[in-house]
């Protein structure tokens, strides 16, 4: 059966523009989604203090503002029923397809399809749009032995909560964004924690409050209050950019909370000196947490900066010694770089999107991608941040998506596919710009490929992105009518 728009992914991105396309008069939508309830991240993660780092006020959607969250930094599992809420009340539930996983699309131009290949079967679309995120599938590290361990082991996005750390000698390889979360919690069950850090991060205490009842309730009936509120807090946090993206001494004043929070959290001086990262902050992504520090302190807990060499079938080894374990927990990220893969995605001409990436990923505003007629990503390169609200950003590229889908039904078109040369052109713009960011300060992050080139962040303001993306320009395409002639938008 073919239908008018085929999203594959039922996190932020994918619910989101569901609904959207919805309101917009395109009802024949339906969502695959690999898993068996939406989510996206905030269904995987479900490790011990899994929360966000983005302040509850900026982390809904416009169009369905949550105004009674418990808590200024809102908890996984509140985000995730916010997510369910939202699915079930605009009806989009229905449209989903769980334990459904995508193996392969690829354009039939003559057909002007997606015809689309799934571990249930295939079907078609007149549109197809990526919202996998960048953030779903886990990296184990590459590290000798890493099979041959006899306990248990996991990686933090995938949790086995039916091993129960009370007692147990743990050890915890990695100190990103997840481990700084559940090492504070996870420390206080196991008899010994290793925490094994290949390079230290930069982590600023997180100012992190309980709503009480009353304020919950002023919040939820004053609506001018709440926007008040949502407002100032993202002026707040779009400030930052300047450090980001252009003045990378203004990050000084986070490198003096950075230091206050190590001081205030660590009494060990070397304990301390081993916590500080050797390179600019900002460079990789900044963490918050007011309990992470503390948590390294207690005496059952042991920081360790040698290199693993090798996982044996006890523990973990370094060059200078053994530590026996039961439980090893990788918080070692994710494949942020490849976004759509594994999944084979064929455009025009036989082209597959891995061999049009070779060199990184490339997408005009992060949405379309030459070549590939039709195809619409979310969430895709040159499109995170590290100030603001990912959600933000994410209602900017559904109003762009939506101005695509109009075009296509009001003009008559089979296909549009944005020109290579506009994708070059903003491929080259981004790379030129990123070169005055923190991001390429001297460090090797999760926003970079293997080369060392930045393709995951924007380097710029959010409106100003939301202004780019206000609506799609018709020079920027070519098309093919439904009569088979060609023309631009």
């Amino acid at each position: 059966m073919t239908h008018s728009v085929v999203i594959i992914g039922s996190g932020f991105g994918g619910i989101g523009m569901a609904i959207r396309l919805q309101e917009a008069g395109v009802r024949d939508v339906v969502i695959l989604e690999k898993a068996e309830g939406v989510g996206g991240t905030w269904r995987d993660n479900t490790y011990p203090g899994a929360a966000c780092d983005i302040p509850s006020a900026l982390y809904s959607f416009s169009f369905e503002r949550k105004t009674d969250w418990t808590r200024r930094f809102p908890p996984q599992a509140e985000i995730l029923d916010y997510l369910w809420h939202c699915a079930r009340k605009y009806r989009v539930l229905g449209k989903v397809r769980f334990g459904t996983e995508v193996t392969e699309a690829r354009f039939d131009e003559d057909a002007a399809l997606w015809r689309i290949s799934t571990t249930n079967g295939e079907l078609e679309a007149r549109v197809l749009v990526s919202a996998c995120g960048q953030l779903n599938r886990p990296v184990l590290p590459d590290v000798e032995g890493r099979d041959s361990f006899a306990g248990t082991s996991f990686h933090s996005a995938r949790w086995d909560h039916g091993t129960d750390l009370r007692g147990k000698r743990v050890a915890v390889v990695g100190t990103g964004a997840s481990a700084i979360q559940f090492v504070p919690e996870i420390a206080e069950d196991a008899a010994e924690l290793r925490l094994f850090q290949r390079s230290a991060p930069y982590v600023i205490d997180k100012p992190d409050r309980v709503y009480r009842p009353w304020q919950r309730a002023v919040m939820r009936n004053l609506p001018g209050l709440w926007e008040l509120n949502r407002g100032y807090t993202y002026a707040a946090y779009e400030a930052r950019a300047l450090g980001f993206i252009k003045y990378p001494k203004l990050m000084a004043m986070l490198e003096n909370r950075f230091k206050n929070t190590l001081k205030d959290g660590i009494g060990d001086p070397a304990l301390r000196d081993a916590l500080i990262p050797g390179y600019p902050m900002g460079c990789k992504r900044i963490l918050i947490s007011s309990d992470y520090y503390p948590a390294l302190a207690r005496p059952n807990v042991d920081l360790i900066t040698d290199p693993i060499e090798r996982i044996t079938p006890s523990g973990v080894e370094t060059a200078s010694r053994a530590y026996d374990v039961d439980v090893i927990v990788y918080g070692t990220g994710f494949r942020s770089t490849e976004f759509l893969s594994p999944m084979k995605i064929v455009g025009r001409d036989g082209r597959e999107l891995n061999e049009a990436w070779r060199d990184g990923a490339q997408a005009h505003l992060g949405i379309t991608v030459s070549g590939f007629p039709n195809l619409f990503l979310l969430y895709g390169p040159y499109t995170n941040l590290g100030h603001n609200s990912i959600i933000y950003m994410l209602e900017s590229q559904f109003r762009y998506i939506i101005g695509c889908v109009g075009a296509l039904r009001g003009a008559g078109l089979a296909w549009i596919d944005v020109k290579p040369d506009v994708q070059d052109a903003f491929t080259r713009e981004m790379r030129e710009r990123m070169r005055t960011t923190v991001w390429e300060a001297g460090c090797q992050s999760w926003y970079m490929t293997a080369d060392g080139t930045v393709v995951n962040n924007w380097p710029g303001f959010t409106f100003a992105y939301r202004r780019a993306t206000r609506r799609p320009d018709p020079r920027h395409f070519t098309a093919r009518r439904a009569d088979r002639s060609r023309s631009t938008v």
